[in-house]
């Protein structure tokens, strides 16, 4: 199902060397060798497999390389590794997975050298900072598959890649539309009844803007449905993780009154958390769902909503392409993924966690749904323009202070 959906979305918002930027629908939006860790799962047949059809009659072997985390991140790891064990349990093929000792390129495409030459040929990777390890492994294993979660054309081109379908025939990479969860997050904060904000991304790179922008336009339209005086502070930490001068500044907004921080950049949220924790604030989690995260480190129904990508999702419908024999549907391509269905929302490959929202009477599951149909019809729309420095709104009062350090 998710495949046939997928398909769809492809016709529309297929790139296979740019991802532009401008105001559209919401379902049209572009722009050492060290020792590995591992887990191997290989179950009974299935009833019916593919496991063994990836390229002329080989069998499917995937291997997930984590980026510098582990598989219990509770983010962008843990999600794609359950996704990737998940799949090979259901359709037998063999899964293992490979941690690198440190965070470097050379460390990465160790683990990936590795998985090669124990025989894996289907390479899943989670994270941006994969660009530089596929642009100098890619041409090196012409035979493997290689799955990237994240990796935009951005952070290829970054690292002097030129992407296309001749240059990376065996290459895919998926990147999420950031805006429109980012809106839905804003959205519905304002519709709940908070009314000031604050936006704190990690580094300023087009993905955290694109989700602090549609933040600021989803809080922007809710305040001008409810008349609402609503205001956002909005910053970067200029890094992904959270530190003593950064918790000092949510402290700082907290302390002068925001009620809820989206906290956008991988470990920066524990900064937010820290701050929010002292005076009974509340967060807004990224990525993934990071209620459990969140409100395990700090405090229960700390976490209002996540602002949240399809990862699983997106593992499922590749490995299952690879499987079915259709990887030239994908081959040499980056997808760019946002909303698929205004029906079910589960088919969706961005969205909001609908079990651990903390809805309210002032906006309840249902009004979520109706949000999501919106957009998906064009009835609501999102930009993804980034190219203006600083955030604009006409109905939210914007305290912008750059970065914090």
């Amino acid at each position: 199902m998710k495949k046939k959906f997928l398909a769809v979305l492809m016709a529309a918002t297929m790139v296979s060397s740019l991802v532009a930027c401008g105001q559209t629908a919401a379902t049209t939006e572009t722009t050492e060798t060290t020792e590995a860790t591992q887990e191997t799962q290989a179950t009974e047949p299935a009833a019916e497999t593919a496991a063994e059809t990836t390229e002329a009659g080989d069998k499917m072997m995937i291997a997930m390389v984590t980026d510098y985390g582990d598989i219990t991140d509770q983010s962008f790891n843990q999600s794609t590794y359950e996704a990737c064990k998940a799949f090979a349990e259901a359709n037998n093929a063999e899964f293992t997975y490979y941690k690198p000792e440190g965070d470097s390129t050379a460390e990465r495409v160790a683990m990936i050298d590795k998985a090669v030459s124990d025989g894996y040929n289907v390479i899943v990777m989670p994270g941006y900072a994969f660009a530089e390890a596929i642009v100098e492994t890619a041409d090196m294993y012409p035979d493997v598959k290689f799955v990237a979660l994240d990796v935009s054309e951005y952070d290829l081109e970054g690292d002097g890649s030129d992407f296309n379908s001749e240059t990376y025939p065996n290459v895919f990479s998926a990147v999420y539309q950031e805006e429109l969860p980012g809106y839905m997050a804003g959205y519905a904060a304002v519709k709940m009844g908070y009314t000031q904000l604050g936006f704190l991304g990690g580094m300023a790179v087009p993905a955290v803007i694109r989700y602090g922008y549609g933040f600021v336009q989803g809080a922007d339209a809710a305040a001008k449905e409810l008349g609402a005086d609503v205001s956002i502070n909005y910053a970067y930490g200029n890094q992904f993780y959270g530190d003593s001068d950064i918790t000092a500044a949510m402290d700082t907004w907290y302390q002068g009154g925001t009620q809820v921080v989206f906290a956008c950049g991988g470990g920066i949220f524990t900064s937010a958390g820290e701050a929010a924790g002292k005076v009974g604030g509340k967060v807004i989690g990224v990525d993934v769902d990071q209620s459990k995260t969140i409100d395990g480190m700090f405090e229960a129904g700390m976490t209002v909503t996540s602002a949240m990508k399809g990862l699983q999702a997106t593992v499922n419908t590749l490995l299952a392409a690879i499987r079915d024999g259709q990887w030239d549907s994908y081959a040499g391509k980056i997808l760019n993924l946002g909303l698929v269905s205004g029906d079910d929302t589960s088919l969706n490959y961005v969205g909001l966690p609908e079990d651990t929202t903390i809805w309210t009477e002032s906006f309840t599951v249902d009004d979520y749904k109706k949000l999501v149909a919106d957009m998906v019809s064009g009835a609501v729309t999102v930009s993804n323009d980034t190219t203006a420095a600083e955030p604009t709104a006409e109905n939210v009062k914007i305290n912008f202070q750059g970065n914090i350090k």
